[in-house]
């Protein structure tokens, strides 16, 4: 029921982000749905990888080039998907930070919401 919930909610936010933000284009909610299980999907299998991979990198910038890695992940989903569309990398990276700031608040109401 969490994970149904959450997903949803990240959908939503993915909308919301279209809708703030002309860079990032999404067609429909099936798609905003689709986009966000490849989101997560990356995130979860790929974003390790890289942020392991660009560990020296990231020491030296203080992590700021975790937010690089979010961006590339965040276009890369668009990338690979038809319903959703992101313009360039500037506009990933400022999709990306809208998108975790939502995605931020969703986790914490949907854990307040239904704890443990």
């Amino acid at each position: 029921m969490k994970l149904l919930l959450t997903w949803a909610l990240s959908a939503c936010a993915l909308l919301l982000v279209a809708y703030l933000y002309p860079g990032v284009q999404v067609v429909s909610f099936v798609s905003a749905l689709i986009a966000a299980a490849v989101i997560g999907l990356f995130n979860m299998l790929l974003r390790p990888v890289l942020v392991v991979l660009t560990l020296p990198v990231t020491v030296v910038t203080l992590g700021l080039f975790l937010f690089v890695i979010n961006a590339l992940l965040f276009w890369a989903a668009a990338g690979v998907l038809d319903g959703f569309h992101v313009a360039g990398f500037w506009a990933a990276l400022l999709g990306s930070l809208i998108y975790s700031v939502l995605m931020l608040v969703v986790n914490s109401a949907v854990n307040s919401l239904l704890p443990r």
